[in-house]
């Protein structure tokens, strides 16, 4: 057995078709002595047992950008290396069943054009020539997409790996990684039980394992498996060739030829999660037991989208772990934690359709320090602590699981792992029957006045008369609404004015008093974030970001401090509430709580003041377009201030509404 070298320029862990995507990247752009350790053997984990479809289109277009640059690397890579990937290109074709369906997936179609996907709408009868096994009397039209196809995962990996050992990196199986030694929050080793390995960076491509590697590292990484499903079937007479892939949305079913046979599998409405614990270390290109009782409901579905089923002998019932996040995409970058430890993993089922370009980005961010497109929605930083509970997991995932068919109506939410995180009006939102959604673990109202559990459609929302009457107020009176799960940075220190404009592209060194509307830019000159400062006096500033960029925006300035300045961050999101008080009566309401000082400040400009008997600090400004301020105040003054805006006439209005007012006055998001 060869020994481990000492050191190495970059550490993957794990070798499924991350791991091995990652290596082949990085040795193709020249990292040589990069290395890749896995503690079975090459695809033991999930990677083995996927079905392996690549569908182009996915919901942005650079994780479109990702897959189409699979779609091209399958393709070629036989070539390349002499080892074939079984790459297989026979088109898709989703179904539709009934009318909202209809308009989900021509919308899905007019997104692929936008992203110069290829995807035509088709009738019934074409749909029936495309898939002449199918019943189709129920099928109202569907969507033929011809670019898309499937890979033989196994054969992917080893023309993979392949290619990178011809460029110099090594791989080492049967190699367990034992710990991660992290220094100044910087990775610097991997322990193995071959040898501690030293290196400039590690990646962890871990599937269902990455929650564990990560805690090695104190690295919060939400992934979590369940059990996923297909059955194979032995040969069907009069079936010779490819059929493409069809997909039953409605039936939450996928559907294609294999090995002469049929597969046959389902994303259900409501998987079934399991801990990694119960699958052991030792789990290795093993599978779960066969669950009829919990397929059957499919398996009815499926016999009536294929009669045929019914006389076809079954070969086995395949249950095999899959890992999920609790947002249903996958984390692909660096943490937050630790500087050169880097995530990719919890692939939602799409791992060998998207291994290929997600590799390739991953590479790219490990050898560069960034991704080589913007790929924010797939940042592992975007997650809080809240979700990474073992709880909050295997209630999130298998719903998680069951979304991946779902019909994307507009205003849909989660609604498994909820109340992981209350405002401090919380209880004055429940008092005003609010419908609630949940951005980074908080619950925030999205209108209030809820009388029932909506209905999700494409047309008129459920929630229309009631976002009308709190944008009504909001025009013509006075509405409150609740900015407090914005994130608040306190950056304090000597250093604190020559620091933040060192960052940040606007100029910091204002008078106490300022608000300052600011991005934070990379070297590149993209964004990174764009936030607002209030300069509290010389050596204090508070930054209010977004609610779901708190944890990434910290981590940015963290990075950024130099050893020799004097510079605290402090996260005080939860210390504070944040209530706007918008309308043309703000002023008159302010001026009856004995706040009527703040009508005096200008825009952009701050001041304190008490309302209601309580400090606040007031900002002029306003996300809606109309006069008012955005008060900030202890979490624990919040009810008494709202409660005194209230009694003054002002009323509640959510998140749809300064949305519908933000648009209308084409502010930017």
């Amino acid at each position: 057995m060869t020994d481990v070298p000492s050191h190495a320029s970059v550490v993957i862990v794990g070798g499924g078709i991350m791991g091995c995507s990652t290596l082949y990247h990085l040795a193709a752009n020249g990292v040589t002595d990069a290395i890749l350790i896995e503690r079975n053997q090459l695809t033991s984990g999930t990677t083995w047992h996927s079905a392996a479809q690549v569908r182009a289109l996915r919901s942005t277009r650079n994780l479109t950008e990702l897959i189409r640059y699979s779609i091209e690397l399958y393709s070629k890579l036989g070539e390349e290396t002499g080892q074939q990937t079984g790459w297989i290109n026979m088109g898709s074709l989703s179904i539709a069943t009934n009318p909202d369906r209809m308009t989900h997936i021509r919308r899905q179609a007019a997104l692929a054009r936008l992203f110069d996907v290829s995807a035509e709408t088709i009738g019934q009868e074409e749909a029936r020539e495309r898939w002449p096994l199918m019943n189709a009397d129920d099928v109202v039209g569907a969507v033929w997409s011809a670019d898309d196809g499937r890979v033989s995962p196994s054969d992917l990996c080893a023309a993979l790996v392949k290619g990178a050992k011809a460029r110099g990196a090594r791989v080492f199986e049967n190699t367990a990684v034992t710990g991660i030694l992290t220094h100044d929050r910087k990775v610097h080793a991997i322990e193995t039980d071959r040898g501690t390995i030293r290196c400039d960076a590690a990646a962890l491509c871990t599937g269902l394992w990455s929650r564990e590697a990560g805690a090695m590292a104190g690295v919060e990484v939400p992934v979590w498996p369940c059990e996923h499903f297909y059955l194979l079937t032995k040969a069907v007479e009069g079936l010779s060739g490819h059929l493409p892939a069809l997909s039953d949305h409605d039936g939450h079913l996928y559907i294609r030829d294999e090995g002469g046979g049929l597969l046959v599998g389902c994303f259900e409405p409501m998987g079934k999660p399991i801990s990694p614990d119960a699958l052991g270390k030792d789990f290795a290109f093993q599978l779960l037991p066969e669950d009829w009782d919990h397929f059957e409901p499919m398996m009815v579905n499926a016999l009536h989208r294929i009669p045929m089923l019914e006389f076809v002998e079954v070969r086995m019932l395949l249950n095999g772990p899959e890992s999920f996040t609790p947002d249903g995409t996958f984390m692909l970058g660096e943490t937050a934690e630790t500087r050169g430890l880097f995530l990719g993993c919890g692939m939602n089922s799409v791992g060998v359709a998207t291994g290929g370009g997600a590799g390739m980005a991953l590479a790219h961010c490990i050898q560069h320090g960034h991704m080589p497109v913007d790929l924010n929605e797939a940042d592992p930083k975007r997650f809080p602590p809240e979700l990474n509970s073992v709880e909050t997991l295997t209630a999130r995932v298998p719903e998680v699981l069951g979304k991946h068919y779902e019909i994307s109506y507009p205003g849909r939410q989660w609604t498994s792992g909820r109340e992981l995180r209350t405002a401090p009006l919380d209880r004055r939102w429940k008092k005003e029957r609010a419908h609630f959604g949940q951005v980074h673990a908080w619950e925030r109202p999205l209108y209030f006045g809820r009388t029932a559990e909506p209905r999700l459609s494409f047309g008129r929302p459920h929630w229309h008369d009631a976002v009308e009457r709190e944008v009504r107020s909001a025009h013509g009176e006075a509405a409150i609404f609740d900015q407090s799960t914005f994130g608040k940075i306190e950056v304090t220190g000597p250093d604190a004015c020559r620091f933040l404009d060192r960052v940040c592209a606007n100029r910091m060194n204002r008078p106490a008093g300022r608000a300052i509307y600011t991005a934070m830019l990379n070297e590149r000159g993209g964004f990174e974030s764009d936030l607002i400062a209030i300069r509290d006096s010389g050596d204090r500033y508070r930054l209010y970001v977004g609610t779901a960029s708190i944890k990434r925006d910290l981590a940015w300035l963290r990075r950024h401090v130099q050893e020799s300045e004097g510079v605290t961050l402090t996260d005080s999101t939860g210390d504070y509430a944040v209530i706007g008080l918008m309308g043309p009566r703000s002023g008159e309401i302010a001026a009856e709580l004995g706040a009527g000082s703040l009508t005096g400040i200008g825009y952009f400009r701050s001041a304190k003041a008490e309302f209601a008997g309580h400090p606040v600090r007031a900002v002029r400004l306003s996300y809606v377009g109309e006069a008012g301020w955005e008060l900030t105040c202890r979490a624990q003054a919040a009810e008494a201030v709202y409660d005194a805006m209230r009694a003054c006439g002002a009323s509640p209005a959510g998140v749809f509404a300064q949305t519908s007012m933000r648009i209308e006055k084409r502010f930017l998001a």
